[in-house]
């Protein structure tokens, strides 16, 4: 029989391939898992390997009993940004609300301000900070939208950023244009001038210059509207990018149907979010990414139609949302107990909320779950089971992180 070359082959490990359909979680109890190159080359019960496991691969690590996993995906932040919002916070705390402030000049355009002013060298600083915490909780994948620039240089630096930041960190950044966030204030009485700039000015050269993987729009009464997101999702299709969209956060304006009609990765927040909208979203197979920072940290009471979307088949991702406003959350691992907590996921839902489906939504199919040709992007983790990532509030046990 000829022996296997495998690089790397981990042993006495437990494995929760996160694939559907099976045991809990994917698992494969007492198991081993092979990597060539920055691919998954084998996995399967440490039995079932095919020769010793010296003759199989040039190195050989003893997983000594501990849980392997998908490396963790964010799949919705605004990690890059200047400035910071804490006097928001204080304001909310004093019962002014979120629309309040940002009807007053507050909000997102406060932060447009801080971060027009900053270069990208500060930028670049304050961002790598912020995702350092998400680096050492395990995630190896993190979107990151732009946003708070609102012209098209400011909003090109952003993402010139992001790109950045991923690279210093050695993490795989997928970036979404979110010129569509909020209408800064030299458009305030020109709102179709500034939907024509993002059409006709700021897709086509953020597109030109590979800058962005997708497009965002904020769908919501406080920023663009139906009609207006559906004219901007039009013309990021014509430029070749995949669309996603802040839908019915803070109301039901359709946008959850309306992204699903354009064929969306994503659907994102969706608390108001209709039967009708859901039942769009389970036909065009978009994704509902659930963001329960933004739900705790506003006070929120109206949850996401959950047991809709379970009805419907679906698929839910969990995301901190990390944002200077609204959720300034720095811990995925958080957001799989508050997906379970606040809006009643099992501790099996959110997992895959933060590796499978955020794939999904990122519309990536080589990550999120352990599979053969998969990327090696793994997490070993010293825990009883994988449940466990869910229940801590704080404590949980940073992993070793294999990336690629």
């Amino acid at each position: 029989m000829t022996t296997e070359s495998w690089d790397l082959l981990w042993t006495d490990v437990h494995l929760a391939t996160m694939q559907p359909g099976g045991e809990a979680y994917g698992a494969i109890r007492n198991g081993a898992l092979a990597v060539t190159g920055n691919r998954i080359a084998w996995l399967g019960p440490r039995s079932a390997l095919p020769d010793a496991p010296q003759r199989l691969a040039h190195e050989v690590r003893d997983g000594q009993g501990r849980w392997l996993l998908p490396g963790l995906i964010d799949c919705h932040t605004h990690a890059v940004y200047g400035g910071s919002r804490i006097a928001e916070f204080e304001q909310r705390l004093t019962g002014v609300s979120y629309e309040e402030i940002a009807r007053a000049g507050g909000g997102i355009l406060a932060t447009v301000k801080a971060t027009r002013d900053a270069d990208e060298a500060e930028l670049l600083r304050t961002a790598v900070e912020r995702l350092r915490h998400l680096r050492d909780e395990g995630v190896t994948t993190v979107e990151i939208k732009s946003g708070y620039g609102l012209t098209t240089d400011d909003e090109m630096k952003m993402l010139r950023v992001a790109r950045a930041a991923g690279a210093a960190l050695s993490m795989d950044v997928r970036t979404t244009f979110l010129g569509a966030h909020a209408l800064p204030p030299e458009y305030r009485d020109r709102r179709d001038a500034y939907v024509t700039l993002v059409c006709d000015e700021m897709l086509p050269r953020i597109a030109e210059a590979g800058l962005a993987d997708a497009v965002d729009v904020y769908c919501e009464r406080i920023a663009f509207s139906a009609a207006e997101t559906d004219r901007i999702l039009h013309a990021a299709r014509a430029v070749g990018l995949a669309v996603k969209l802040h839908a019915d956060q803070l109301s039901d304006g359709g946008g959850a149907g309306l992204v699903a009609a354009h064929r969306g990765l994503s659907a994102d927040h969706l608390e108001y979010t209709s039967e009708q909208g859901v039942a769009a979203m389970a036909e065009a197979d978009t994704v509902a990414v659930l963001l329960p920072g933004a739900f705790y940290t506003l006070r929120e009471t109206k949850l996401p139609p959950v047991e809709l979307f379970r009805r419907y088949r679906v698929p839910m991702a969990l995301a901190t949302d990390l944002n200077p406003g609204s959720s300034p959350v720095r811990s995925l691992l958080l957001m799989l107990n508050m997906g379970c907590t606040l809006f009643g996921l099992t501790p099996e839902e959110a997992l895959a909320g933060v590796t499978r489906n955020a794939a999904r939504a990122l519309g990536l199919r080589d990550r999120g779950v352990l599979e053969v040709g998969a990327r090696a992007d793994l997490t070993l983790w010293r825990i009883e089971s994988p449940a466990e990532l869910g229940y801590h509030v704080g404590g949980t046990p940073l992993p070793e992180v294999i990336r690629a």
